[in-house]
């Protein structure tokens, strides 16, 4: 995002964050709020001139939140309508940012509620499990992401194959980010995982590891993380034979590999 879109976003989470404290009933509000705002993207989407004007830096911010209180009025819960009103009123770099502010919104409303449940490591690890599920099945991300598909027919697809398996806010989740994705699913579903652990303040570190771990394992993987790195980090964990033993982590952009396999490939480096 440019800076005025990353300024209006700041303000319109914010603003979130007050509907759903100033509620007598923040998880229902907060579920409610962030399912609505999925829903006002999705016709945005389908209107062009209403995207566009809803996002036109010429009007004033009066006459932007006005406009979406015409459209939205009866259509969405007062919060829902409060939340994209506020948001219209602020400057986005353009209708698009806009747009991706609006999803941001419902994304973060959700995990409000998720987090007001006690759900929010598990709405996390189902995420996560979800994107290496995809990421092993191609011909089902090939036909989650088929041009010619409607949005509707993914997410049914989608729905299909989650019922009965995880939680409401991670189907809300999976099917927002299926349904209309930014980029390739698998990624995005990462990210959203990534954004559950920052809802609780902790990065995620994605470990790869020969065999599976096991708790203890994990948990001192976890400690001395949380020294290394000096803040609370959330362990994905994934198994890939071929590392044959040892660990690949990675944190952001910073990869620790201490496979065998990486060992190996440098020792014959070494050797040749």
């Amino acid at each position: 995002m440019h800076a005025a879109s990353r300024e209006a976003l700041e303000v319109a989470l914010q603003r979130v964050n007050e509907i759903i404290d100033g509620s007598a009933n923040p998880i229902p509000v907060a579920a409610q709020t962030g399912t609505e705002l999925f829903e006002v993207v999705d016709f945005l989407d389908a209107d062009r001139g209403l995207r566009v004007a809803a996002a036109d830096s010429s009007a004033t911010a009066e006459q932007r939140s006005g406009l979406v209180r015409t459209v939205f009025e009866g259509k969405v819960s007062p919060e829902a309508l409060t939340a994209v009103a506020d948001a219209a009123a602020q400057v986005w770099s353009n209708p698009r940012e806009m747009r991706a502010g609006l999803v941001r919104m419902g994304r973060h409303a959700l995990l409000r509620s998720a987090a007001a449940q006690g759900q929010l490591p598990q709405v996390e690890e189902e995420l996560f499990r979800l994107g290496r599920t995809l990421d092993a099945q191609p011909q089902l991300v090939q036909l989650l992401t088929d041009k010619n598909s409607t949005s509707a027919a993914k997410r049914d697809l989608l729905a299909k194959v989650l019922y009965g398996k995880v939680t409401a806010v991670t189907e809300a989740l999976a099917l927002q980010a299926v349904g209309r994705p930014d980029k390739n699913p698998v990624d995005d579903l990462a990210s959203l995982a990534e954004l559950a652990a920052g809802q609780n303040d902790r990065t995620v570190a994605r470990v790869i590891a020969a065999t599976a771990l096991t708790d203890a394992q994990e948990q001192t993987l976890r400690e001395k993380l949380n020294r290394i790195y000096g803040r609370e980090m959330s362990i994905q964990t994934e198994v890939d034979p071929s590392l044959l033993g040892g660990l690949v982590i990675r944190v952001g952009d910073e990869i620790i590999d201490g496979s065998l396999a990486n060992k190996f490939a440098q020792l014959r480096r070494d050797l040749a």
